[in-house]
């Protein structure tokens, strides 16, 4: 049988800290079987049930008092398919694992975000994206998945099987079901030139759609208090490698942007009236580089600095003005801002409740170090980001509910009438389900 967790009524907390709960038991399950008899035995004794990937949801979309199910033992490739160029992978496989196996195969994923410690179903069942022009979020490169559902059935979806379920449920919210494995579609793996540079808001904000139009990949910081951003735009390369320099890549990565700006942040917590000093002088540490990798050294970077984050997308189109009232309000606050805003976007995808469904869209994420008071950044984010008919991303805070979030989404109706028929008793239901989607 799976394992049970040694502290029946342990707390279980999210990796941002801002999130815990107490479930009545914690089960690791180490098979589809054992899973799908949690799921029944769950509902026989009244409990609801949540599966929990690693936490780095800001949202409590994971929390439960019933049974957590851990993934822990569901992980590793289950299979390649190279004529259909496709990996099937089990759902608690975190995506670091998942990056290296597929670069040993020399093969790759198309687009991923940035960072990879999450497992694989909590990155695509809230949505998780990088940057693309034409590639779109992990969700977006799914090709089949396999769901164990509220009467404990286990049910196999794709384009052709059950069609309906794969359109929702590639960013399922953990409302429809346990995904228990997922199909990516990969290619072969390649190289991407990464071009990392220093550029003022303006001129961004300016060129921005050229900016867009001219790169597979293109992203930037903005750094709140300053005119300053850092851009990075990735193509596709034919080489030859030519990774980031070990000590290079320490003194950047690891020493700026993870050392020195923990520091930094510490210094702005305990007295905020330096961010804006700090913040000019962050804004112009990272200088220029170019390096040449394979995509998910490229795509990832790690964030060992804790923090708090709300996400919205908006359509592109809106991101100019979008961003310009977020710097003005900034600007005349005497808010202190110590993280900088984080700008990508997605191509228009056909996922039921993807932040990027229908449309094309640009990402904007507003950030707090862990332990400062976020809400009133947040919330007058918020604002912003809804007078653009923003949708939040599912997995960072938000305070958006059912009646908002269905005149955003054309599709929402269409989610819940799926949900009504997997899960009529709601036993996946948590109070940020309920709130997100209506009783």
């Amino acid at each position: 049988m799976s394992t049970m967790s040694s502290a029946r009524n342990s707390t279980w907390r999210n990796w941002g800290g801002n999130v815990s709960a107490r479930p009545a038991r914690q089960v690791a399950p180490a098979s589809v079987e054992e899973l799908a008899a949690e799921v029944r035995r769950a509902a026989e004794d009244g409990l609801k049930v949540k599966a929990v990937g690693t936490g780095h949801s800001f949202t409590s979309i994971a929390a439960t008092d019933g049974v957590l199910i851990r993934p822990q033992l569901l992980t590793g490739i289950r299979g390649i398919d190279r004529e259909a160029m496709t990996v099937t992978v089990e759902a608690g496989t975190p995506l670091k694992r998942l990056n290296a196996a597929l670069a040993r195969e020399g093969l790759s994923l198309t687009n991923m975000g940035d960072i990879m410690e999450q497992t694989v179903s909590g990155a695509t069942s809230t949505g998780t994206h990088g940057t693309g022009r034409e590639s779109a979020s992990i969700a977006a490169q799914i090709k089949g998945l396999e769901l164990v559902t509220a009467d404990g059935s286990v049910l196999t979806c794709s384009e052709k099987e059950n069609p309906e379920v794969f359109a929702a449920a590639r960013t399922g919210l953990g409302a429809l079901g346990v995904v228990t494995a997922i199909t990516f579609a990969v290619e072969p793996l390649f190289l991407l030139t990464a071009r990392e540079e220093p550029m003022p808001f303006d001129r961004v904000i300016a060129e921005f759609d050229q900016l867009w139009a001219e790169n597979e990949h293109f992203e930037f910081y903005w750094f709140p208090h300053t005119g300053n951003t850092n851009t990075k735009r990735n193509n596709r390369s034919a080489g030859p490698e030519q990774p980031v320099g070990r000590l290079a890549g320490w003194f950047e990565d690891e020493f700026l942007s993870n050392g020195v700006f923990q520091v930094a942040q510490w210094v702005g917590r305990a007295a905020p009236a330096t961010v804006p000093a700090i913040a000019r002088i962050s804004s112009r540490a990272l200088s220029a580089r170019t390096y040449t990798d394979i995509p998910y050294e490229v795509f990832t970077s790690p964030r060992r600095v804790r923090f708090v984050e709300m996400e919205y997308a908006v359509p592109r189109a809106a991101l100019a003005d979008t961003l310009r009232e977020l710097k003005s309000m900034v600007d005349r606050s005497g808010l202190r801002v110590s993280f900088p805003v984080e700008v990508r976007t997605a191509p228009a995808d056909d996922i039921t409740l993807s932040t990027a469904s229908g449309r094309d869209s640009a990402y904007i994420a507003v950030h707090m170090f862990r332990g400062t008071p976020y809400q009133a950044y947040f919330t007058a984010a918020e604002r912003i980001f809804t007078s653009h008919e923003g949708r939040p991303h599912w997995g960072k805070v938000h305070t958006r509910d059912a009646a908002y979030l269905s005149g955003v989404y054309p599709r929402f109706a269409e989610f819940t009438a799926l949900r009504d028929r997997l899960d009529p008793e709601r036993l996946f239901q948590n109070d940020y389900l309920r709130r997100i989607l209506g009783a």
